[in-house]
């Protein structure tokens, strides 16, 4: 009896197919490029982010992976009450199917959205015999600490620390994005780390459908009436965890330093409609802000730029890893992060030479980097095509489905 015979694979998120948020389209891709290998089946709700009131099948087979979607309320995500209240009820229906579903010899890979849903994961897999692996997308408590929430010594930070190293250690395997992810999990750990207990798997670049065109920069910057600018663009989410505030008011400083200088923002969160409200305020010349685009689309919007920019609140390191980062490079485009400086994010962008790294909440440090940026167009051009050649490299779908690959078949090993 073969390997994959002896079980199934079950991926466990709130996101799947047709939602194209990070986590949906990053799960989607790891299950269909497991599905010739595995039996893949998949545990999730209904859209309710980019693809929301898409009335999905409840149950169905996409691309050789058997999805079946939970009920769960579908509130305003904009408003908190209510995205927690969708946060509870569609992590306690997947852990109803859960327990139905799983079985012995199984492996779970279950990810932190919603950050609730691993706990009832894990106490699923022990129920049912499955072996759970935790796929670490975002680090609590410390996402709530940077994000403002509560501080640091609070006692729900305390008491959230102590269930996160729990559920931690009740997990067979902690696939982690990136060393300072690596560090931060050890830390919380702590004492002696079994062999095999974290390993980093990280995420990609869609290399085939994104590559550098600069032809495609003149078109769309031309539509926005920006051909000519010097362009910094920021494409993403931007939520409470992301600086902002940072690029705003380095956008203040060069608009009366160079007015060739514009920065272009594409994307959503919490952030956008205060970022719109202070450029009006300020009477911003040098500001363009679009909404987001569909994934599709990244070829065009990611090649419209000279240089991309990113930035974190400080605190960051090991909390989260920004994805966009290897689609950036995949465009060739040079980066200026406005990060920590022990972040996987800094020490890629170091390690290769494709950008600069300046500290978080520094606007005037991000000023002086875009005009020593500026001022060497053949540099830039070198740290792009140094990127796009980086990606092509180390950062593509079949060095991440081959990591998961090795992982499971392990399993499945033991099991035999």
């Amino acid at each position: 009896m073969s390997a994959s015979t002896q079980g199934k694979v079950w991926i466990v998120s709130e996101v799947y197919y047709p939602e194209e948020t990070g986590t949906g389209y990053f799960l989607t891709r790891i299950a269909e490029g497991l599905s010739p290998h595995f039996p893949v089946h998949v545990l999730c709700g209904q859209p309710t982010y980019n693809s929301r009131g898409v009335r999905a099948p409840v149950r169905e087979v996409h691309r050789g992976v058997t999805i079946r979607r939970c009920r769960g309320t579908t509130f305003d995500v904009n408003v908190f009450f209510l995205k927690l209240m969708n946060l509870v009820t569609i992590s306690l229906s997947i852990f109803s199917h859960s327990l139905l579903l799983f079985r012995h010899h199984d492996v779970v890979l279950v990810a932190t959205n919603p950050p609730v849903l691993p706990f009832f994961i894990a106490i699923a897999c022990k129920v049912r015999g499955a072996k759970c692996v935790l796929l670490l997308q975002d680090v609590y408590p410390e996402t709530l600490v940077a994000a403002g929430m509560f501080p640091k010594e609070a006692l729900p930070v305390r008491i959230l620390n102590w269930l996160t190293k729990v559920l931690y250690e009740e997990m067979e395997t902690i696939c982690v994005l990136g060393r300072d992810m690596d560090a931060l999990v050890r830390k919380k750990l702590g004492g002696k780390i079994s062999t095999g207990k974290i390993t980093t798997i990280r995420n990609w670049a869609d290399i085939e459908q994104i590559t550098s065109d600069s032809s495609i920069r003149d078109t769309f910057l031309g539509e926005l009436g920006l051909k000519e600018k010097f362009v910094l663009q920021y494409a993403g989410n931007m939520g409470n965890v992301h600086g902002i505030e940072c690029l705003l008011e380095a956008a203040i400083r060069m608009s009366t330093i160079d007015d060739s200088v514009h920065f272009l923002f594409i994307g959503f969160g919490a952030k956008k409609k205060w970022l719109e409200e202070a450029v009006k305020a300020h009477g911003l010349g040098n500001v363009t802000i679009l909404p987001s685009r569909p994934r599709s689309d990244q070829q065009a919007f990611l090649n419209a730029c000279d240089i991309a920019i990113s930035a974190l609140v400080p605190g960051m390191s090991g909390v989260g890893v920004p994805s966009r980062m290897y689609n950036i490079f995949a465009a060739g485009k040079p980066v200026i992060g406005a990060v920590d400086d022990d972040s996987e994010f800094a020490m890629v962008v170091r390690e290769e030479n494709v950008g600069w790294i300046v500290p978080p909440n520094q606007p005037g440090i991000m000023v002086e980097t875009i005009r020593e940026a500026r001022a060497d167009r053949s540099r830039l051009d070198e740290m792009g095509r140094r990127a796009r050649m980086v990606v092509e490299s180390k950062y593509t779908f079949q060095h991440v489905i081959g990591s998961y690959r090795e992982l499971l078949a392990g399993y499945f090993a033991k099991a035999n």
